[in-house]
């Protein structure tokens, strides 16, 4: 189940989203592999990654004594079509409207020239 909060509190953190954007440039990397990439222990990194894997944000698999991580892109863009793009549409229609009326004044004021 996709739990709003979890993911907005996920995102919330910096080093969580840069862990975000290590697997974004490439997917399924060890633990060692992003611990590596941050300035904190592995045992910090081990903390934020099971935020982001109880938010949905990150899911695992075992890979022999492996345990690779995978970004889940699915939760973000969720939270894009329920909070940003149904706001942004409004956007997108008052600016239309905009241009439409400022178009329609500068036809009205070429045909008075004429």
């Amino acid at each position: 189940m996709f739990n709003d909060d979890l993911v907005f509190k996920a995102l919330g953190d910096p080093s969580r989203r840069f862990l975000l954007d290590l697997l974004f440039q490439r997917d399924g990397q060890t633990l060692g592999e992003l611990e590596a990439e941050l300035a904190m222990t592995r045992f910090g990194v081990m903390k934020h990654l099971r935020v982001l894997e109880d938010a949905g944000l990150v899911v695992t698999r075992r890979s022999g004594r492996e345990k690779l991580h995978f970004l889940n892109p699915v939760p973000i863009r969720l939270i894009h079509d329920r909070w940003i793009d149904k706001y942004r549409e409004r956007q997108v229609s008052a600016l239309t409207d905009l241009k439409t009326s400022l178009e329609s004044k500068k036809c009205q004021s070429s045909k008075k020239k004429a």
